[in-house]
């Protein structure tokens, strides 16, 4: 049979997400080309925001890690309702995300290296700290002190979850006590900070680290750039409170791209376990590590 005019002529439908804008410079990035170069922009080096799942591939030996996950809390302990309920609010996070909290919990090798890691989700509430990712992170220093390794914490938040009132808010002194251990298991903890990473989250765990490292360009603060200068009237310097100023200002340790974050690691907490240099291709095929 004759094919119909319309099959001939007609157009195939291109999918929406073969394309991504960067936000800062405005270049077309293609799917697959933005993802090998994990979520940075080509042309600009903008770091967008990129998966925990996808955080912890390009982090561990071979992409292999184990997820494990923390004590489970109650959904909705004040019953908080603003223009939505808030156990709708958790739902739509989950089914957006596919995750069941903002924070994602993993151990594995880098570098050959047992180490734990912790990484906060910034789709999820805005990364909010609730008593869920309270109970990830001391769940997290409790497998660095079993397992005796590095704990390392990828932070990404915008403070403390309203929704949670009071409760949110006791986060800060309970993680600080699981920190604490660790120091005292005189075992490495370091942070690193991804853009953004305000409030209360700025104003405990996310600066106790032994090491802090900070993406370029993250906003890194706890009360915003427009509130400051909305309080004090005074126009703030170019840059204030991005990573750069901050490590100017003996805020971090470090500013590295993406790229280099996990040779960079590898390297730091090898010193502090008074580990040898590590060793460069010496690892087996990912295959062969998943085997």
């Amino acid at each position: 049979m004759k094919p119909k005019i319309n099959s001939i002529f007609s157009r195939r439908e291109t999918p929406d997400n073969l394309w991504t804008k960067c936000p800062e410079c405005g270049t077309m990035l293609f799917h697959r080309e933005l993802a090998d170069n994990l979520n940075v922009c080509i042309n600009c080096n903008h770091h967008m925001n990129i998966t925990p799942r996808d955080r912890c591939k390009s982090m561990f030996d071979g992409s292999v890690f184990e997820e494990f996950k923390a004590k489970e809390v109650i959904t909705d302990p004040l019953k908080f309702k603003d223009q939505k309920k808030y156990t709708d609010r958790i739902k739509d996070a989950r089914k957006k995300t596919g995750e069941d909290e903002a924070m994602l919990l993993a151990k594995g090798k880098m570098g050959r290296t047992q180490v734990v890691v912790a990484v906060q989700d910034f789709s999820f509430m805005g990364g909010s700290m609730g008593m869920g990712v309270g109970n990830a992170i001391i769940a997290a220093c409790e497998q660095a002190l079993k397992l005796k390794c590095p704990l390392i914490l990828f932070s990404a938040a915008g403070g403390a979850r309203m929704q949670e009132g009071i409760m949110s808010l006791m986060q800060m002194p309970r993680t600080t006590v699981a920190l604490q251990l660790l120091k005292e298991a005189n075992l490495p903890f370091i942070v690193v900070l991804t853009h953004p990473t305000t409030g209360g989250v700025t104003a405990s765990y996310a600066m106790l680290g032994d090491v802090h490292i900070a993406e370029p360009n993250a906003l890194i603060c706890f009360a915003g750039p427009r509130v400051i200068e909305q309080t004090i009237r005074e126009k703030l310097p170019e840059g204030f409170q991005r990573a750069e100023y901050l490590l100017d200002h003996g805020m971090l340790d470090r500013v590295t791209h993406r790229k280099n974050m996990r040779s960079d690691i590898i390297t730091i907490i090898r010193m502090l376990m008074n580990l040898s240099p590590e060793i460069k291709g010496d690892l087996a095929p990912p295959e062969m590590l998943k085997a």
